[in-house]
């Protein structure tokens, strides 16, 4: 094992990450994909390989049945590549920038930013939707992220909106600081908000509810990541100086009436602020005052509330009304737990355009 191997990395050769890649079939993924880079004689062929077998992982984490959608072989496949990618030494000269370039090439092909592509027309409604990898995975290395669970469940689906079809397209985040501080939210989803219908983005919330986060802010609380990283400040946002707070456009009222069901579906309009004058955080349950410092967003402090801020602001400087905000998802950690979650999800989502 390399000396730069990943945290995530060295947690993907447990023996339970070994177990779910077995039961699933995905641990055929690493000696193909093995072979395929030890066949590849220069840089080129090394792509081509990269982001042929990426985007077969993604391709077949979708392929589940709806409601029977496991996210977990996706997550440790992704990383036992990645590790083969960071230790192969092949026959030709590659530099540490062009390794680098392949790692995250495998990574966007294989969490389907490339696979956000929507049919032309005018017949279409175009609906993104984003989830989580795993998390906590030193509490639980078996669990699984109801939110990516449901961006797979959701990848390519189609229903009826008025004389119009809504199509569905789907990516998957990293729980890691070092990707949003690159401007992967910005790069994944920023040419959307030019033509799609709307942008929701999901993670694992509260055990017995959904919470449609109102309010965002522009504060990291210190929370850890999956590569042991914690971060603490404003997120460093690129372009004019970010604001404060940024607020959802999601239409909650008609989603809370048509998503009635067994879990509620709360407007979650509380944020943690320093108010103007003072120096000491507070909860305001109905939302920031006027020149208040973010300290929590409703969605908290944590990269939930960032990917929220990010994607509510692209909004905002794209200057369109879609509707765009989060969820937070009932907090359901395997997969079994997810059948009902994922049903009520679909009703969301449907609610978000007419």
């Amino acid at each position: 094992m390399q000396h730069d191997t990943t945290p995530e990395e060295v947690r993907a050769e447990l023996p339970q990450p070994g177990r779910i890649l077995a039961r699933s079939g995905f641990a055929a993924a690493e000696p193909l994909f093995t072979a395929d880079l030890a066949a590849s004689t220069d840089l080129g062929q090394a792509r081509e390989a990269v982001a042929a077998h990426a985007s077969r992982l993604w391709t077949e984490a979708t392929r589940a049945e709806s409601g029977d959608t496991d996210d977990r072989p996706l997550y440790w496949a992704r990383l036992v590549l990645s590790a083969r990618l960071r230790s192969w030494r092949p026959g030709f000269a590659l530099g540490d920038g062009q390794r680098a370039d392949l790692l995250r090439l495998l990574e966007w092909e294989s969490r389907g930013f490339s696979d956000i592509d929507f049919p032309p027309g005018e017949r279409w409604a175009r609906i993104v939707v984003t989830g989580f990898d795993p998390f906590h995975l030193d509490e639980d290395v078996e669990c699984s992220n109801p939110s990516g669970a449901a961006a797979l469940d959701l990848h390519g689906w189609t229903f009826p909106v008025g004389e119009r079809t809504a199509v569905v397209r789907a990516a998957i985040f990293p729980v890691r600081w070092s990707d949003f501080d690159e401007g992967v939210v910005e790069r994944a989803l920023g040419r959307h908000h030019a033509d799609a219908d709307a942008v929701v983005t999901l993670s694992r919330g509260r055990p017995d509810r959904f919470d449609l986060e109102v309010w965002n802010g522009v504060w990291r609380g210190g929370g850890t990541d999956n590569e042991g990283r914690a971060a603490t400040g404003r997120a460093p946002v690129t372009g004019p100086q970010a604001p404060e707070w940024t607020r959802s456009s999601l239409p909650f009222e008609r989603i809370i009436e048509r998503a009635a069901g067994h879990y509620p579906v709360v407007a979650n309009s509380e944020v943690v602020e320093v108010p103007a004058g003072s120096k000491e955080g507070v909860r305001s349950p109905q939302g920031p005052t006027e020149g208040s410092a973010a300290r929590a967003g409703g969605g908290g402090d944590y990269l939930s509330n960032e990917i929220a801020y990010r994607n509510t602001l692209l909004r905002d400087r794209s200057g369109r009304s879609i509707p765009a905000g989060h969820v937070h998802l009932p907090r359901t950690t395997a997969p079994a737990e997810h059948t009902e979650v994922l049903a009520r999800l679909r009703e969301i989502v449907a609610a978000m355009v007419d």
